[in-house]
């Protein structure tokens, strides 16, 4: 057989909670505090996104707009690696951390996939020596990264076409490879069907139905790191 491979969805399966607005906010707190008074704005566009008004895609892209604008590449990364570490210090499951670790022990190749930014992901995943990501990529150009997705939001079905993608990229035939996937939610049953062991992990309830009816091992982890693993990290926690 070839490879071995885990794909792992990043919020709530290997986190505690999601990380796309914490990130959003940690970054305005922290180098652009003003940008903080047009979260009535997002505010509005979540309502429009919760009225099918603004899509998913829409939704990501205003609130990057209005909390972060543009970014410079040359600048980013010291404030990526500095989330990472708030990451790692409060929102992060221990079990994930043992289960990621006993995938290696077996010979798995560890790769996040996830929706979250590639922007601040690949830290986040140094920082947890993870040794690929497949995430929503962002335009960059003329030295910035702009509010603008690039190609597929790795949501839903384009997260396994991406990790199809991501594959043929690195010519591994999935009928070779032994493939294990781990998520928390149903958008990710995509993904799931792509694995030979399918695990759902610390899931809502309509992701435990479909594992019931499919018998797909539940895995429950529990919280944030404990106390003696904790980075101190100034303002917003989680």
């Amino acid at each position: 057989m070839g490879e071995r491979i885990a794909f792992y969805d990043m919020d709530r399966t290997i986190t505690v909670h999601p990380t796309y607005a914490r990130f959003l906010l940690w970054m305005a707190l922290r180098h652009a505090p003003w940008r903080l008074v047009l979260l009535p704005l997002s505010l509005l566009s979540a309502i429009g996104y919760v009225l099918r008004l603004v899509s998913r895609d829409q939704l990501k892209q205003i609130n990057q707009s209005l909390l972060l604008g543009h970014l410079r590449v040359a600048w980013l990364a010291e404030p990526m690696a500095a989330h990472a570490e708030h990451v790692f210090a409060t929102n992060i499951r221990p079990g994930a951390l043992e289960q990621i670790a006993a995938d290696r022990a077996d010979g798995y190749r560890i790769v996040i996939a996830t929706a979250s930014y590639r922007l601040y992901v690949e830290a986040i995943a140094r920082r947890l020596e993870i040794d690929d990501v497949i995430a929503t990529d962002l335009v960059a150009s003329h030295g910035t990264v702009q509010p603008k997705i690039a190609g597929h939001n790795c949501y839903g079905i384009h997260k396994a076409e991406m990790i199809a993608a991501w594959m043929a990229e690195h010519g591994l035939d999935p009928g070779q490879c032994t493939i294990r996937c781990y998520s928390d939610h149903v958008s990710d049953i995509p993904m799931l069907e792509l694995a030979h062991e399918a695990f759902v992990t610390n899931a809502h309830m309509p992701m435990r139905i479909v594992a019931r009816e499919r018998g797909w091992p539940e895995l429950d982890w529990p919280g944030a790191l404990a106390p003696q693993h904790r980075v101190a990290q100034p303002g917003v926690t989680g």
